[in-house]
C-alpha cells in the first residue's frame, strides 16, 4: 500500500507539469507569432515584430457609439471616447462581477492594424510584459474554426492546435481555475455565429462534443467556462453578430491619428535597413522629408491614418532608395500586389445575412479582392480613361452602388461599404482645386484614392483581368462555355445557340462551324487592344516631358520641396498605368493574385506579350525623350520577361538618359534590362551625362557598360575611386568601349593616373575626353608618356585642365608621333600667346609625308580663324553653368584679344568681317555670364 506522502507526490508532479506546460506553450506561441509574413522581405528581412511595432490608437466606445467612425482621419480623441491599451481593457469595471470573465470586442476597418495588435499582444504575453494576470493565453483563428466540418469539444479544439495543452487543468472547468485563462478569437466575421437558443444548444462541459460555432457561442454566453476572459477581433460590419448583452467592452482600433505616431512607425522601419549603418544618413533624411509632408496634413497623412498604408509607404521608399544588387528581384507591381495580399489574402465577401443563417457562409463566399476590382477598379479605370483623380459622392454611388440589386447583392454591398471602401478612397484634403471638366462646387465633398498609384494599379488590374470586355466577347464566351458543357450533340448545340442568336442570322452564317474561330479571333483582338493600350499610354505625346515615373512616385510620398509647381496640368498623367499592366503579367504577381481570387490565364499573357512586342518596337523607331525611355526600361523591368526584353531592345541602338536623376534603383533597372540581351548585343551609345551618378551606382551599372561602344559619363562628380572601376572595365576582355567621355568629373591627377594604366592593354578605345577633370601639368605629362603604348586612340580632349605651355607642347609632340591621333583639345588652359603659336606649328607635319594633328587651343590659329571656333564656343556655352565663371570670363577675354590681334593682321575685308562675326559670338557668351542668364548644363558630345 502507498503511504499518505506517496499519494501527494503525483499532485505535486501535476502542478510542476502544468507550469512546465505553460512555459512550453509560451515558447511555441512565440515561435509561431514571431514568424513574419513573406511580404516583410520587402525590407530585407532585418526586422522583428518587437522592434517595428507602433501601437495604433485604440478608443474605448460605449454601446451607442460603437459603430461610429472618426469624422476626420487626423481628428483628436473626443471626451466620450478614451484612448486605452489592450491591457487596460481587461481591468475590472463597475459592470464586472466576481466569477465572470470579461468579453472584449476589438474592432476596426480593413488596414487599421487588428492582426498586428493581436500578434504583438501574444508576443508580449509570452515575454511576460503584458496581461501577466492570465496564466494561459489561447489564440484561435476564426477562419480556421469556420472551416472545421467535424464536431469537437472545447478541449478537442484546444488540443487540435496546441497538443501540449490537451489535459491542462486550467481548461477542465473545475472550480474557478478558468479565471486565469484568456481566449483570443481573431477575425470573428469569418464565422457564422448564431446566438438563438433554438438554433444553438447550451453547453457547460468543456468535454462535450459540438460544432465549433456552438462552442464559441457558449463561451461568449458565459455558459461554458464563465470565469474565462475573451478577446474578439472583428470588422465593423460584423459588430452586431454578437448581441450587446454578451459584450463587456467595445474598443475600436483607429489607426495612426497623428503625424508623430506615423513618424514613429517610419523610424522603426527605415532606420533598420541592416546591421550596418550604410544607409543611416539617407534614412534620416527620408524620415525628415516624410515628416514634413505629413505635418502639412497632406493626402499622404490622410492615407497613413491606416497603418497598412504606412507599410506601403515604407516598402515603396525602401524599394526606391535602398535597392541592393545582391537582394532578390523586387518590383513596384510586386509591392502593390503583396500589399493587397497582406490585407485581403483569404478575405471573402459573404452573401448570407449573418445571424440566423444555418448554411455556412463559406459555401457562398466570393473573393473580396475580385469584388474590389469589379467596383473600385471600374471606378479607377474610368478615372484613368478620362484623366481624373477625384470623384463626387454621386459618382461613387454610380460606380460602387450600381443599379438595383438582389437582397444578397445589397448585403454584400453594405458589408463592402462598411469595411473596405474607406480603405481605398479617402476625402480629398485639397480644397477648392479640381481638374478641368470637374465640378467646382467647393461645398461638394470629393474623394480620391488614398495613394495615387493605387488608382493606376487597380485600373491596370481591371483591364488585365478582362473586366472591360466588349459586349461581343462576353456573348461569345457565354456561348463557348455552353457549347463546351453540351458536348458533341448538334441538335443540343443548335438549341443553345438559338437562345443567343436570331434564327435567321444563325441560318445565314452557319455559326456552328465558324463559332470556335470567331471566339478565338475576338478574344485575341481584345488581348491585342490591351497591348495597344499599354504602348499608347506609355508613349503619350502630352506626357513626354513629365518626370519619369519613379520620380513621380517618390514625389507623391515625400512631397515637393522648394518652389511649388502648378497643382494640376491640363491633362493629368497616368504613366504608371501601363507599367502596372506589364508588371501584372509577371508569373510571380499572377501567383499572388490567384491566391486573392483573381486569375490571369497564361494564354492571356502570351497573347498580350506577342502583341505588345510589335507595338513597342514600332514606337521605339521614333526618337524618345530621356524620361520616356526611362519609363520604358521600368516597364521592361516590371514585366520580368527576358525574351520580350531582348526582342524589344534589339531595335534600340542608343539609350540617352541625359539629365535623368539616376538612383541606385534606376541603375539596377538599366543593368537588369540590358542583362537580358545576348552577348552579341551592343549599344552604339549610352548617354548618362548629368545623371548625378555616384561610385556605388557605377558598380551597379557594370553589366550595362559591357554592352556599350560609346559611354558618356559627363557631369557626374565621379572621383578618383571611380577610375579604378573604369580601369577594370576597360581592361575586361569583353569590353567594347570605343569612346569614353568623362568631362566635368573631379578625377584629379591620381584618378587620371589610374585610368591611364589601361592604355598598354586596351585597344578598343579611340576617343577619350578628360576635359575639366583636374588633370594638371603632371597628368598631361604622364598622358604624353603613355600615349605610345596605345595605338588606337584618335581624339583626345584635355581642355580646361590647368595645363601650361610646357606640358601642352610635350603632349602635342607625343600626339604627333602617335600613329592615329588626329585631334587634341587644349582650349581654356592657361596657355601664353607664344605657347599657342608653338602648338599650332607643332601640329603641322614636318614633311609632306607627315601627318597633321589638329590642335584646338583657341578660336584663332595664329592670324587666322580656327575652323573649329564654333564647336569650341558651343562647348563653353553648354558647360559654363557648372564651371568657375571667373575663370571662364578670363578665358573669353583672352579669346577676344586673340581675335582683335588677328583681325588687325588681315588685309581682306571679308576675313575681317569673319573675325567680327566670331568676336560677336564670344561677346554674347561673355554677356550671358555677366547677366547670369546661363542656360542649364547639358552633356557635351566630345
Amino acid at each position: 500500500m502507498r503511504s499518505a506522502l506517496d499519494t501527494k507526490i503525483p499532485h505535486r508532479q501535476l502542478i510542476l507539469r502544468s507550469e512546465d506546460t505553460i512555459e512550453i506553450h509560451k515558447r511555441k506561441l512565440f515561435l509561431w507569432f514571431n514568424h513574419l509574413p513573406q511580404e516583410e522581405k520587402q525590407f530585407g528581412g532585418y526586422f522583428s515584430p518587437e522592434t517595428m511595432h507602433v501601437d495604433p490608437l485604440i478608443m474605448e466606445r460605449n454601446s451607442e457609439e460603437r459603430s461610429g467612425l472618426p469624422s476626420s482621419p487626423l481628428q483628436t480623441q473626443t471626451p466620450s471616447s478614451l484612448a486605452v491599451t489592450v491591457e487596460q481593457l481587461f481591468e475590472p469595471t463597475d459592470a464586472w462581477s466576481e466569477g465572470r470573465g470579461l468579453n472584449v470586442l476589438l474592432y476596426g476597418a480593413v488596414g487599421t492594424g487588428k492582426s498586428t495588435v493581436v500578434r504583438k499582444l501574444v508576443l508580449d504575453w509570452c515575454a511576460g510584459t503584458t496581461l501577466t494576470h492570465f496564466k494561459l493565453l489561447v489564440p484561435f483563428s476564426c477562419e480556421d474554426l469556420g472551416q472545421l466540418s467535424k464536431v469537437a469539444s472545447l478541449r478537442d479544439l484546444v488540443s487540435r492546435k496546441y497538443l501540449h495543452l490537451r489535459k491542462h487543468p486550467l481548461l477542465s472547468g473545475e472550480g474557478n481555475q478558468a479565471k486565469n485563462v484568456l481566449f483570443l478569437f481573431n477575425g470573428m466575421e469569418k464565422m457564422n455565429l448564431d446566438f438563438r437558443i433554438g438554433a444553438t444548444e447550451l453547453c457547460s462541459d468543456p468535454n462535450e462534443v459540438l460544432p465549433p460555432g456552438v462552442v464559441v457561442v457558449n463561451l461568449l454566453r458565459k455558459y461554458l467556462l464563465p470565469e474565462a476572459s475573451i478577446l474578439v477581433t472583428t470588422r465593423l460590419s460584423a459588430l452586431d453578430r454578437i448581441p450587446q448583452k454578451y459584450v463587456s467592452r467595445y474598443a475600436q482600433i483607429c489607426g495612426f491619428n497623428d503625424p508623430d505616431r506615423q513618424r514613429a512607425y517610419f523610424t522603426s522601419r527605415l532606420l533598420q535597413q541592416s546591421g550596418e549603418t550604410t544607409y543611416s544618413h539617407d534614412s534620416h533624411a527620408l524620415i525628415e522629408l516624410l515628416y514634413l509632408n505629413l505635418q502639412r496634413e497632406s493626402q499622404l497623412a490622410a492615407a497613413c491614418f491606416l497603418p497598412s498604408y504606412c507599410w506601403l509607404t515604407c516598402a515603396t521608399l525602401h524599394f526606391l532608395h535602398f535597392t541592393d544588387a545582391k537582394a532578390p528581384i523586387r518590383t513596384l507591381t510586386g509591392i502593390y500586389t503583396s500589399f493587397l495580399r497582406l490585407n485581403f489574402g483569404g478575405e471573402v465577401l459573404g452573401t448570407g445575412t449573418g445571424i440566423g443563417t444555418n448554411a455556412a457562409i463559406q459555401e457562398h463566399h466570393n473573393s473580396l479582392m475580385l469584388y474590389v476590382v469589379r467596383t473600385v477598379g471600374k471606378l479607377a479605370f474610368d478615372g484613368v480613361t478620362y484623366k481624373r483623380t477625384s470623384f463626387s459622392e454621386k459618382e461613387l454611388e454610380q460606380w460602387i452602388g450600381g443599379k438595383t440589386k438582389t437582397d444578397e447583392e445589397l448585403h454584400q454591398l453594405a458589408m463592402f461599404r462598411t469595411d473596405v471602401l474607406d480603405f481605398f478612397l479617402a476625402p480629398s484634403v485639397v480644397s477648392g482645386k479640381h481638374l478641368p471638366g470637374e465640378p467646382s462646387n467647393s461645398d461638394e465633398r470629393r474623394y480620391v484614392f488614398a495613394v495615387p498609384a493605387m488608382q493606376e494599379y487597380l485600373a491596370a488590374l481591371y483591364v488585365v483581368l478582362g473586366e472591360n470586355k466588349s459586349a461581343l466577347e462576353k456573348l461569345t464566351k457565354q456561348v463557348s462555355v455552353a457549347i463546351g458543357q453540351a458536348g458533341e450533340d448538334v441538335s443540343t448545340i443548335f438549341n443553345i445557340l438559338s437562345k443567343f442568336i436570331p434564327l435567321r442570322i444563325f441560318a445565314v452564317f452557319n455559326l456552328i462551324k465558324l463559332f470556335p474561330k470567331l471566339y478565338e479571333k475576338v478574344s485575341s483582338l481584345n488581348k491585342g487592344s490591351i497591348a495597344r493600350t499599354m504602348a499608347a499610354e506609355m508613349f503619350r505625346t502630352e506626357d513626354s516631358y513629365n518626370e519619369d515615373v519613379l520620380d513621380q512616385v517618390e514625389q507623391s510620398l515625400l512631397g515637393v520641396h522648394g518652389p511649388q509647381p502648378k497643382q494640376y496640368s491640363e491633362t493629368q498623367p497616368f504613366e504608371l498605368y501601363p507599367i502596372f499592366m506589364g508588371g501584372l503579367l509577371h508569373y510571380g504577381n499572377r501567383v499572388l493574385l490567384q491566391q486573392l481570387g483573381c486569375s490571369i490565364q497564361s494564354t492571356t499573357v502570351a497573347q498580350i506579350t506577342h502583341a505588345l512586342r510589335k507595338y513597342l518596337v514600332r514606337e521605339l523607331s521614333k526618337p524618345q525623350p530621356p524620361e520616356e525611355l526611362m519609363d520604358l526600361l521600368v516597364l521592361l523591368y516590371e514585366f520580368q520577361n527576358p525574351r520580350l526584353t531582348a526582342e524589344v531592345l534589339a531595335s534600340i541602338r542608343t539609350i540617352r538618359l541625359t539629365n535623368i536623376r539616376m538612383t541606385s534603383l534606376k541603375c539596377f533597372v538599366l543593368s537588369s534590362v540590358l542583362s537580358c540581351t545576348p552577348e552579341s548585343y551592343h549599344l552604339e551609345e549610352l548617354d548618362l551625362s548629368s545623371c548625378l551618378l555616384s561610385h556605388d551606382m557605377l558598380q551597379m551599372l557594370w553589366p550595362a557598360f559591357r554592352h556599350t561602344h560609346n559611354l558618356n559619363l559627363q557631369f557626374n562628380s565621379l572621383g578618383p575611386e571611380s577610375c579604378i572601376l573604369l580601369r577594370d572595365l576597360l581592361l575586361h576582355p569583353r569590353s567594347s568601349i570605343r569612346s569614353l567621355q568623362l568631362c566635368d568629373n573631379p578625377l584629379l591627377e591620381s584618378g587620371a593616373r589610374t585610368l591611364l594604366e589601361v592604355l598598354p592593354e586596351n585597344q578598343s578605345l579611340t576617343h577619350l575626353s578628360l576635359m575639366h577633370t583636374g588633370l594638371g601639368d603632371q597628368g598631361a605629362l604622364e598622358l604624353a608618356e603613355r600615349l605610345q603604348q596605345h595605338s588606337g586612340l584618335q581624339e583626345l580632349n584635355v581642355a580646361y585642365n590647368n595645363i601650361g605651355d610646357i606640358a601642352a607642347m610635350t603632349l602635342v609632340d607625343a600626339c604627333r608621333e602617335h600613329p592615329s591621333i588626329h585631334t587634341v583639345h587644349l582650349y581654356l588652359n592657361p596657355l601664353s600667346d607664344v605657347g599657342k603659336q608653338s602648338l599650332y606649328v607643332r601640329g603641322v607635319p614636318k614633311s609632306c609625308s607627315g601627318r597633321r594633328v589638329k590642335v584646338l587651343a583657341s578660336v584663332t590659329e595664329g592670324s587666322d580663324i580656327s575652323e573649329d571656333w564654333h564647336p569650341i564656343l558651343s562647348v563653353i556655352r553648354k558647360n559654363i553653368s557648372s564651371w568657375d565663371r571667373e575663370r571662364v570670363k578670363e578665358q573669353l577675354k583672352v579669346f577676344l584679344r586673340d581675335l582683335e590681334w588677328g583681325r588687325r593682321q588681315q588685309q581682306s575685308f571679308w576675313k575681317r568681317l569673319h573675325f567680327r562675326r566670331v568676336e560677336k559670338g564670344v561677346r554674347q557668351t561673355l554677356r550671358m555670364l555677366e547677366k547670369d542668364t546661363v542656360p542649364p548644363a547639358s552633356g557635351y558630345s566630345k
